[in-house]
């Protein structure tokens, strides 16, 4: 294998990429973007693979969730305060109900490039390039709107480091603290019953404080009790981007990306010969990669050992999204295969990209209860192999909206998704139907550790 550097994949074949009309200029971006200053420490991930370590061992359990695809145009810090408010609600009943520690990424500060079906979408026999996300292009339908701008790579660098800024500060600050779980609850999911089991669980929340209180145990006196940290992530699909933030690390000698804690491959991009491979193999920080219903036993190995040579625990997340009528027959035989070779990974399941449909009236949306059942079938593999369930990859917001169907606390037909659809790219679960699957999970969860 020839020598690691953080452009040697610019000499592999690369799949999802955009043609910039202007490459002078896309240089000239790549070179201010190097200048800047990195978004996250080398630490900051270590101590991540350190937790990631702990899930793969049956420790802790990975929420990790937020947007398909960020925005710029709804950028603003409610719509960040209320996706931490959602994670910290979803972590504590996990924790609490699961009785498990649990670690929180979000889809987050990064996750604006989008991979596509097709280069070229059409409307009214009219062809223009696909929407790739804020990062590359406009989602409006005009030619002018549809050319991808370079210095977009400088906005989504700002956006990023503004909503970093933002996060950490939610959960140093005090945002975080175990005292304020009722104020978590966003207005929307209040009044119904799902609400109701929230309000219950923040009751026994506070009463346990009040008797640690009493024993002298205070948010004063022990940090963990006011502050907590959620780490970054997204789809490191952009390389030219992602080579920018690439930095040595003057402690250790070594490559991270800087970008986000951790990164992943999607399901498009992961081929073996591939630029992604190239550029991931080379980098520190604690890596995913999504497993569709193509993988192969055999491939899959062959992935494992080119990401994570060392077997480390923590350094490699594999993202199952097969789909709720598929995951039964093609999950079960890639799981025996990288148990059998003794591989320490960290099995995730994403349920969302498997189970996209498009309704008559023409709505891209999933269903809660096919995102459910995948879920479901996730556990019971890893229960009937032996093996530990440790994470779960969704697509998610704190906003109300009306993306995806079903579910017991938000009761949403296909005719209603035209309410409140404002998702960039894929349907996204609004917080009702986030809290409601994260009771669910931890119900799951504790029988499983049990």
């Amino acid at each position: 294998m020839k020598a690691w550097n953080p452009n040697s994949w610019r000499d592999f074949p690369i799949k999802q990429q955009p043609t910039y009309n202007d490459l002078d200029k896309l240089k000239k971006v790549e070179t201010e973007l190097a200048s800047y200053p990195p978004l996250i420490f080398a630490e900051e991930a270590r101590n991540l693979k350190a937790q990631l370590a702990d899930v793969v061992n049956g420790k802790s359990f990975l929420l990790q969730g937020g947007d398909c695809a960020e925005s710029f145009t709804s950028f603003n810090a409610n719509n960040i305060k209320d996706l931490f408010k959602v994670m910290m609600q979803m972590a504590v009943v996990l924790t609490f109900s699961g009785g498990c520690p649990v670690v929180k990424v979000g889809r987050v500060a990064g996750q604006f490039a989008k991979p596509r079906s097709a280069d070229f979408e059409e409307i009214n026999g009219i062809a223009l390039p696909s929407y790739r996300g804020d990062i590359v292009n406009n989602i409006d339908f005009t030619e002018k709107d549809r050319i991808p701008k370079a210095k977009k790579l400088l906005k989504a660098y700002n956006q990023s480091a503004a909503t970093l800024n933002l996060l950490r500060a939610f959960a140093r600050g005090g945002m975080a603290d175990l005292s304020k779980v009722h104020s978590w609850n966003l207005d929307f999911v209040k009044d119904n019953r799902l609400g109701e089991m929230y309000e219950q669980l923040a009751n026994k929340i506070s009463e346990t404080l009040d008797f640690m209180q009493a024993c002298g145990i205070t948010a004063g006196n022990t940090a963990q009790l006011r502050e907590t940290v959620l780490y970054t992530s997204h789809e490191a699909l952009l390389l030219n981007y992602e080579e920018a933030l690439t930095r040595r690390d003057s402690l250790t000698n070594d490559w991270y990306n800087c970008s986000a804690h951790m990164l992943w491959i999607g399901d498009r991009t992961r081929e073996l010969d591939g630029a992604h491979i190239e550029y991931f193999r080379g980098i520190k920080n604690p890596i995913g990669c999504k497993v569709g219903p193509s993988m192969k036993e055999d491939e899959l190995i062959k992935l494992i050992d080119a990401l994570n040579p060392e077997n480390e625990a923590g350094r490699l997340n594999l993202i199952v999204r097969m789909g709720n009528e598929k995951i039964a027959d093609n999950f079960p035989n890639l799981l025996r295969k990288v148990k059998s070779e003794g591989k320490n990974v960290l099995w995730s399941s994403d349920p969302m990209h498997g189970n996209t449909i498009k309704t008559d009236n023409g709505y891209k949306t999933r269903d809660f209860e096919a995102i459910l059942g995948e879920v479901k079938q996730f556990f019971q593999i890893h229960k009937a192999e032996g093996t530990y369930a440790g994470g779960i990859h969704l697509e998610m917001t704190g906003q109300n909206v009306t993306e995806c169907t079903g579910s017991s606390s938000s009761a949403i037909t296909a005719e209603g998704l035209a309410s409140r659809y404002h998702t960039q790219c894929d349907p996204r679960l609004n917080a009702d139907q986030a809290l409601e699957l994260s009771f669910m999970i931890a119900e799951t969860l504790k029988e499983a550790r049990s």
